[in-house]
């Protein structure tokens, strides 16, 4: 409990310094001003492609599960993702919102390893086909940004992913005499599933595309913004500059990324000529549009609180 409180207060403390630095070097109150006058039509589109990524994050949650030789529909599944991301953004810090997703993955049906052991792979792939992305953009981002060494990190960071997935394979070559902690059979569960689900060409190559398509689909939800703003950003730089802004975002070093992802908006977007007020902007009306359709994910948990356990087994 201490560590947990401590862990929200030191995230609390960099949410508010990174705001602080950000205004030293934005008029916040201009920012705002920018948001005001957001085109509906685009923003209408902006919230309609957040949706999409709903569908695609259930669908990618989905197809892990398949894997684990359990089928969860695709609708559900995206349910039960939405109730955690609401848990996640609305009320940060208080309860995870994997773990609520675990949890409720659980209450559902699923054998408990079998939701610890999903969402995790499903961490791990997303990051990775976000890595992946950011690879293979590297040349539109070294466009726009210039050839520096430090991108090399891109390409680095998806090695050592993959290496990370290998190792996850391994996991139940641990000694036998350890094999009465719970702690190394969850561990060796985790194996299992990860060599059902890396090992096989055709459900890896499925799940690597689909989780590319959301990460595209994220690009379009700011490009569809930036054009509600009228900020000067092509759909080719939207694809090279937002990857690196989300990979930082998603640090577990704020609250939601709230003041990470505007300082990381204002330097990516930067370099292709839009203004900071603009930049800032354009990361706030994506936070608050990724706040806006968790929401839903409220209501999916009132509906689904008092359902009894499905059937989730993979027939045939």
């Amino acid at each position: 409990m201490i560590k947990r409180w401590a862990s929200l207060a030191l995230k609390l403390a960099l949410t508010a310094a990174a705001i602080w630095y950000l205004s030293r070097k934005v008029d916040l109150g201009a920012a705002l001003g920018v948001c005001r006058g957001v085109h509906p039509g685009w923003l209408l589109a902006a919230m309609l492609l957040q949706g999409v990524q709903m569908l695609v994050c259930g669908g990618r949650w989905s197809l892990v599960l398949r894997a684990a030789r359990l089928a969860m529909p695709v609708f559900q599944a995206t349910r039960l993702y939405m109730i955690g991301l609401f848990f996640g953004q609305v009320l940060p810090g208080a309860v995870g919102g994997d773990a609520i997703r675990v949890w409720k993955a659980h209450q559902n049906g699923l054998p408990l390893s079998a939701s610890i052991n999903s969402v995790l792979l499903e961490r791990v792939l997303t990051v990775f086909g976000l890595l992946l992305l950011a690879t293979l953009t590297l040349p539109l981002l070294a466009a726009r940004v210039g050839h520096s060494p430090a991108l090399w990190m891109f390409p680095g960071l998806t090695l050592a992913g993959l290496l990370g997935m290998l190792l996850l394979t391994v996991l139940d070559r641990l000694p036998a005499r350890l094999a009465h902690l719970r702690l190394v059979r969850g561990f060796m569960a985790l194996a299992v599933d990860s060599r059902r689900l890396f090992f096989s060409p055709a459900r890896l190559g499925t799940i690597l595309a689909v989780t590319l398509f959301g990460h595209v689909n994220l690009t379009l939800v700011v490009w569809a913004m930036a054009q509600g703003l009228g900020a000067p950003l092509s759909v080719m730089d939207c694809l090279a500059l937002v990857p690196p802004v989300v990979l930082v975002t998603i640090l577990p070093i704020s609250i939601s990324g709230w003041g990470v992802r505007e300082n990381m908006m204002v330097l990516m977007l930067g370099s292709v000529g839009v203004g900071h007020e603009q930049a800032t902007a354009l990361s706030l009306l994506f936070g608050i549009s990724g706040m806006a359709i968790s929401l839903l994910g409220g209501l999916f948990w009132l509906q689904v609180k008092n359902s009894g356990p499905i059937d989730f087994s993979l027939k045939g």
